[in-house]
């Protein structure tokens, strides 16, 4: 008799557990706003690492690349991979600055 009673209970924090799962996830990755590499911070542009790794996959995908955010995000050898091939495209060589042969100095004047 007790169990028929525990079983919407335990169905019950289930779906509720899993509905603030989605919302921590979903909510905080919601509140970033990206223009370019900056992220908009009180109408102020900030540059932020999520920010240019959102850009890194979408000046990628302009070059044909079929990679997403996330292979970005989280694979360092996804995101060196491509970095290495359009390093040198201007919207993302401060992304790539470290994964570059010269280190991202080569766009810099020398005197």
């Amino acid at each position: 008799m007790n169990e028929g009673k525990q079983a919407p209970e335990r169905e019950l924090s289930a779906i509720l557990g899993a509905g603030l799962l989605a919302l921590a996830h979903g909510g905080a990755e919601a509140a970033i706003q990206c223009d370019g590499n900056y992220q908009n911070v009180r109408g102020q542009p900030v540059s932020t690492l999520y920010c240019r790794e959102m850009n890194l996959a979408h000046v990628a995908r302009t070059f044909g690349w079929h990679v997403s955010v996330d292979q970005i995000r989280y694979s360092e050898s996804t995101k060196a991979q491509v970095c290495r091939a359009i390093g040198f495209d201007n919207r993302v060589q401060e992304v790539c600055a470290p994964y570059r042969p010269d280190g991202g100095a080569g766009s810099r004047f020398s005197f």
